[in-house]
């Protein structure tokens, strides 16, 4: 699919805002996945391991979109902006099953053990930084996808929303374990966003194959 702005001048502005919304996530995810890995290593937190996880599956979506920005740039075919998105599109429906997959191990772990949300420091000042960047980035990419007529970076957006909505989990999950106990709310919450994560996923998916079928 190419870019749905005419104005060439318009479309290079857009273009570079891509680019740099998805350095800026890679960077942030990549410090994000360091500190709270190492910390969860040194304090022996499978929580905080996993919250580096969550941050470097978001890595890998947005290194698939900066990939797909630099592939197929302003001034680029439709035929070559096409194989760009189908191929983006492609990786980033791969990153919403590999998100899936990962929060359904961690939820149904920590319901099968009845464990306690993570109430480290280091974890909850992540989430509570993670809430209040992820979705501002994510509404960027959104809008900057939109404008360009670029599915995967609007795919990409989504899963953005995603990680937000996981770290919105875990602050909820540990406010209700601390004034009600209740310990399953946390990976509760992650469990109810399964089927959108899988849907997301498929659709993305979708999205690809449809590129695939116009290309053909």
């Amino acid at each position: 699919m190419g870019s749905s702005v005419a104005d060439p001048t318009r479309r290079e502005h857009l273009h570079r805002r891509g680019l740099r919304l998805e350095r800026f996530t890679i960077g942030w995810n990549v410090i994000e996945a360091g500190v709270a890995i190492t910390a969860g290593i040194i304090a022996g937190s499978t929580s905080l391991v996993a919250f580096g996880a969550d941050s470097s599956i978001e890595v890998l979506s947005a290194v698939a979109l900066l990939w797909r920005l630099r592939k197929a740039g302003p001034h680029a075919t439709a035929g070559e902006h096409g194989a760009a998105e189908r191929r983006a599109l492609q990786l980033v429906a791969a990153t919403f099953f590999l998100l899936a997959a990962y929060a359904a191990f961690e939820s149904i772990s920590a319901l099968a053990a009845q464990e306690a949300p993570d109430r480290s420091t280091v974890g909850l000042v992540l989430s509570v930084l993670s809430l209040l960047v992820m979705p501002v980035l994510a509404h960027a990419k959104q809008k900057t996808g939109r404008e360009l007529g670029s599915e995967a970076l609007q795919a990409d957006a989504v899963e953005t929303w995603v990680c937000s909505y996981l770290s919105l989990a875990l602050l909820l999950g540990v406010g209700l374990f601390m004034a009600f106990g209740w310990w399953w709310a946390d990976a509760a919450g992650a469990v109810a966003m399964l089927p959108v994560v899988l849907w997301q996923g498929w659709e993305t998916l979708g999205k690809a194959r449809e590129e695939d079928g116009e290309a053909a």
